[in-house]
């Protein structure tokens, strides 16, 4: 950013598309295999997808991927609208770091390093290994129906954190993002964004979050969306207004990671809702931005549908995992790494020289005469 000063408007010129000559040189490429055209379904777009992300054919097979968790509690959580108790964020991660978590089994299963960052946890830092606190901006956010969820302040150092740790990956080697989210109120929060985003009402982006939470929970979640909405539809012309009015702390580091991944040409598997809110607050400020990011699975949330309707991103399985905790991305994981491996490694066809395709009598090797001296006239 120019002069220290966070900027938004410059991600629109840092961020720029996967190559789209690339693209179609990986196609080309794949036309080559002998393959009929659609043989692999989607493994192709995605092959195709990755060669350009990497601007290299054949691409490179998915080594170095990471899975990325941010952390965080919501003040709204305390109104009952989710299936947990406020501020027991600290639970979640505690059983990712333990290995105990639907995705910290999976990632232990695929191979995937875990990365879990605390941004407004609700609890006492030194409860909670110092490379996980080292990001946080404060313990929970802000009631979002009521008050913002952050400073003008808090919103730039989350913000900044979510780049940082992007930066990060990137220096390290990563070569693709698992993206998820571990908090308590976090759906209510992009719920929020989503509505104000898409210019719609609580009801319709109002879903049932990771605990499948019943009616009477539901509507105390649809009117704090409702309230949120009020105190969002003024500030969604600053982006980064918006996110301190209802964001909290981890969905606005999401956002800045996610805007910083696209600079540093980092592929992003989407995971729930969050990691959509998010990733639609990212296109408001550089529209190029979604075109490294991949959806990795449609959760059933109406909010995640419309974000992603809404950035032209198909997801790529329909397991309704609402989960959250990165656990829906990260089962797209092998269907990516299947791409890349195929891309990579089909060979291409070579076709046959017409100079070489000569009547066989002429080379001595059919039923005519010839010429040419052969082994028998030695003897």
């Amino acid at each position: 950013m120019r002069d220290g000063s966070l900027n938004l408007d410059d991600f629109d010129d840092l961020i720029e598309r996967p190559h789209s000559g690339i693209r179609r040189d990986a196609e080309e490429r794949r036309l080559r295999t002998g393959l009929p055209p659609g043989a692999l379904g989607r493994l192709d777009e995605l092959g195709e997808w990755l060669a350009a992300a990497q601007a290299q054919v054949p691409v490179k097979p998915v080594r170095s991927p990471r899975m990325v968790l941010f952390a965080g509690d919501h003040g709204v959580a305390g109104l009952g609208v989710s299936a947990r108790p406020a501020g027991t964020a600290h639970t979640l991660v505690r059983a990712t770091l333990d290995g105990h978590s639907p995705a910290a089994i999976l990632a232990r299963e695929f191979g995937v390093p875990l990365r879990v960052v605390d941004m407004s946890v609700d609890c006492p830092a030194g409860e909670l290994p110092a490379e996980v606190t080292r990001h946080r901006v404060r313990r929970s956010s802000g009631r979002l129906d009521t008050e913002d969820s952050l400073t003008a302040d808090e919103t730039e150092q989350a913000f900044r954190a979510g780049m940082a740790v992007a930066d990060e990956e990137a220096d390290g080697g990563t070569d693709l993002i698992v993206l998820g989210d571990l908090s308590v109120g976090g759906t209510t929060a992009a719920g929020t964004l989503i509505a104000a985003l898409c210019g719609t009402d609580a009801s319709v982006v109002t879903g049932r979050g990771g605990g499948g939470i019943d009616d009477l929970v539901w509507m105390r979640k649809c009117a704090a969306i409702r309230d949120g909405l009020r105190r969002a539809r003024p500030a969604q012309g600053d982006q980064l207004r918006l996110l301190a009015a209802v964001a909290g702390a981890d969905l606005t580091a999401l956002t800045g990671f996610l805007l910083q991944c696209a600079v540093r040409r980092t592929p992003v598997i989407l995971d729930g809702v969050v990691s959509a809110a998010c990733a639609l607050v990212a296109q408001r400020v550089a529209f190029r931005a979604p075109d490294w990011w991949l959806a990795g699975q449609s959760t059933g949330e109406p909010a995640q549908a419309k974000a992603l309707d809404r950035m032209a991103l198909e997801p790529l399985a329909d397991h309704h995992v609402s989960a959250g905790e990165g656990t829906g991305a990260l089962l797209a994981l092998p269907l990516v790494r299947a791409a890349a491996e195929l891309a990579a490694e089909l060979p291409e066809v070579t076709e046959p020289d017409p100079a070489d395709d000569t009547d066989p009598d002429a080379t001595g090797t059919g039923t005519g005469t010839s010429d040419t001296p052969s082994a028998l006239d030695a003897t």
